[in-house]
This record gives structure tokens, sequence and C-alpha cells, in this order.
């Protein structure tokens, strides 16, 4: 820390002695490195580099952890970033030197510096785009959904580029107006070995240039509370088919836009407002529209598989709705209940018991077993009824032996038309006993059907 003393003092009304020391006396304020590349043989090492590799090597390592624990399969995301990576990088520097031309091709620039990409200046917004469009390639190369993809990697994504910012810090870039707060950063004087001023790439002479609002800082801190705020709503709410990416590129863009107010470094404007404010405000709101009206839920681990259904295109919105549902419902299904086992595996288990006892064998259980209950019951009636007649033709037999001599012509005639009576309304009986049989094997069979599917 270097204090920085002001000799100036500033008179306070009933203070004894009239003055007491400026508040800038009293104030540590932070240092920038004294240099940020380190020349290693004929190779400078750049710290700024240096922090962009480790960042893309972070949100490669946790990209790949959060899309396998999503049931995507392991080596997708480094896959992918062999193709998005490259992509990123030279989308990053075009959107920079296209956004700040003059630096390069202005009067006093050199077009050939704006190939030197080691020496700081990429544009976040064209590393996204370009990116996305790598990352895209791969996706229908390798037949994975992009927006499962993006979900996974989002939070990995805006990490790096937290790491990234550190670079700036040691390219002395990216900070803001002057303050006198108490975590100012000192802006150093930096020289090359000729002598000659070289703020980016030359050794400071400790000597302070400025004190400045440390833009980079803040958007850093912003960055890694946007990480923690993705990866908790991820958890409670399970957010797919691209809506986490979409609340990644709203929650930096929010944030990157009152970050950019802070700084007064040269930039192109429009309208006397930086060209970086107007692209956060419109990708802000582009990306809220996603998240609003983006197919809801989750993608299932075998949508992510490449042999899964191709994903429809963004303007298929019948269709997208249509996977978004599938996907909503293998979610529920195989959501774990309290015992463990999975709700599918134990519908599968109960239909699977149900379709045993009522339709798996309908002959020998539900239809089956009641037709033949009922037919049982109406044959053993029927053959009750149908054996009274019999025995009444017995007793009138018995009763012809024993009185043929004598028997009452009229007693028998009575006798023979009370069993044809009982006879008829036998046969009625037992018909319609047979004939309730089938309507009640059929309602059986059709309440077993249901619950045997």
């Amino acid at each position: 820390m270097t204090v920085i003393a002001a000799p100036d003092t500033v008179a306070t009304a009933g203070t004894p002695g009239g003055a007491v020391p400026h508040a800038a006396d009293l104030l540590a304020y932070l240092p920038s490195p004294p240099q940020g590349v380190w020349e290693i043989g004929p190779f400078p090492l750049r710290a700024y580099a240096i922090c962009i590799i480790l960042g893309i090597i972070v949100a490669i390592w946790w990209g790949e952890k959060r899309w396998q624990a999503r049931g995507g399969e392991a080596g997708t995301v480094l896959d992918v970033a062999v193709f998005a990576v490259p992509f990123g990088l030279v989308g990053g520097r075009l959107y920079h030197v296209a956004t700040d031309w003059q630096k390069y091709f202005g009067a006093d620039g050199n077009p050939v510096d704006a190939l030197k990409i080691y020496q700081g200046g990429l544009g976040i917004w064209g590393a996204v785009f370009f990116g996305a469009i790598g990352a895209w390639v791969a996706c229908r190369i390798y037949k994975i959904p992009l927006p499962a993809l993006g979900d996974a990697v989002a939070p990995a994504i805006l990490l790096a580029q937290a790491i990234g910012r550190l670079g700036n810090y040691f390219n002395q870039e990216l900070y803001g107006r002057e303050t006198d707060l108490p975590w100012g950063l000192e802006i150093y004087l930096r020289f090359d070995d000729s002598g000659r001023l070289d703020m980016m790439n030359g050794v400071s002479s400790g000597e302070v240039h400025s004190i400045v609002h440390p833009t980079f800082l803040y958007e850093l801190i912003w960055n890694v509370l946007v990480v923690v705020a993705l990866v908790l709503i991820d958890r409670r709410f399970r957010i797919g088919h691209g809506r986490l990416f979409a609340l990644y590129v709203a929650g930096y863009c929010f944030g990157r836009f009152f970050v950019e107010l802070m700084r007064d470094d040269e930039a192109t404007q429009i309208a006397g407002i930086r060209i970086n404010s107007f692209t956060s405000g419109l990708v802000f709101l582009a990306a809220v529209a996603y998240v609003l009206f983006a197919t809801k839920g989750r993608e299932t681990p075998e949508q992510l598989s490449p042999d899964a259904a191709p994903r429809p295109w963004p303007w298929q919105l019948g269709a997208l709705r249509a996977a978004g549902a599938a996907g909503a419902a293998g979610s529920v299904a195989t959501a774990t209940d309290a015992t463990g086992e999975t709700v599918e595996d134990a519908a599968g288990d109960a239909a699977g018991d149900a379709g045993k006892g009522e339709a798996g064998d309908p002959g020998k259980d539900a239809a089956g077993g009641a037709g033949k209950d009922e037919v049982g019951d109406a044959g053993t009636a029927g053959a009750a009824s149908a054996s009274e007649p019999a025995a009444g033709k017995e007793a009138l037999g018995e009763a012809g032996e024993t009185d043929s001599g004598a028997a009452d012509p009229d007693a028998t005639e009575a006798k023979s038309g009370s069993g044809s009576a009982e006879a008829e309304s036998a046969a009625t009986a037992t018909g319609s006993s047979d004939d309730s049989v089938p309507e009640k094997d059929g309602e059986a069979a059709e309440s077993a059907a249901p619950r045997g599917k």
C-alpha cells in the first residue's frame, strides 16, 4: 500500500487551530502491479494471458462436472470447447477492434496491433456470441442439445470472466474515473528499457499517475455474486432449455451497464453514451425475453444423449413446447420418493402387480374368476331348479305306482301341470342367469382393462 499525502488542509469551523488534515492524508489506496509482463528468454510471460488461460481451464473443468451431473456424457464439454474457445477469442478481438477502431486504424494507430491479442482487448460480447457459434457447430457434430449445454456451463463461463478480469488489473486497463475513495486504485507510470512511456508492457517507476475507480474489480465481484445466484437458482428451480444461460447473460449485462457508467477511458460513443452501455441494455432485454418465453422445465438425461431425437429449431415453437413437456414428464417420472425408490420404478411395480392380479390372466382372475363364480352359481341354481320338476316326476311316479289302480285323473293332471310350471320357471331363471353372465363378464373385463395398461 502506498500512502498518498496531500499538503493542503481544510479549514473547519469550531475546530481548535482552525484546520484539520485533508481526508486524503489518511487514506491508503490499492496499488497496481509494477509490471504485467516478465521476459523469460525470448518469450514474454504475460499475466493477462495467464489469467485468460486459467479462466478457460476452470470453465472446462467445472462445466464438465455440471454437465455430467445433469446426465451428460463425460468429455463432452472439452470436445465442444475445442470449437468454442477459438471462436470466442476471435470474436472477442473482432468486437474490441470494431468498437475501438481508432486505436488501430486512426491517425496514430498501427493496423498490425489489431492482431496482438496478447496485449489485451477482448470484447466479452463478441467472445460470447462467436463462442456460442463455435459451440453450436460442435453440438451439431456431436448431436447434443446446445441449450442444455449452455445451462451446464453458464456459471463456469461467468467465473472464467471474473478470473480474466485479473488480467486487466495487471495491464492497468478498464479502470474508471478518478476518485478519493479508500479503495481507489493507483495507476503507475510505466516505462520500457529505452525509457519510453509504455503503460502496459513497461515497468513502473513508482510514480503515481492517478487514483481511479477499480471498475474491473467491481465487475469481478459482481460476476462472482451472479455465479452464486445462478447455482442457487438452478438447484432450487431445476432450470433448463437454455434459460439458465439466458439468466447468466441478463445478470452480467445488468452489472456491466452500471460499471460502464463509471468509466471515462476512450471508447466509441453513440449520442454521448458508450457503445458498451447500449450493448448491455439491448442484450439484457433479449435475455430476459428468452427467460420468460422459452420452454420451461429441464431436459432429461435421455435427451442429452447423442442418440436422442434432434432438438427442434428455435422457430419451431410447437415442437419446442412438445420437447419441453416430454422433458418435464421425464423429470417427474424420475424424481425420487422418500424411501429412495424412484417414482417411475414404484409406478411400474404397481402397474405390474395390478396387471398380474386383475388383467394379467383375465381367464383366471378378475373376469374369468367372476365369470366362473357367477356361471357356477347360476348353474347350481339352475340345476337345483331343474331338479325340482324331476323330484315332482318321481313323486308323481311313486304316486302312480302306489295308486295305479285308483288314481284320480284330476289330481294327476294337477300334479303334472304343477311340475310343468315349476320346470318352466326353472328354465326362465336359468336363462336369465345365463344371460347375465356375459354382461357381468364384460363389466369385469372392462374394469380390469384400464388397470392392466
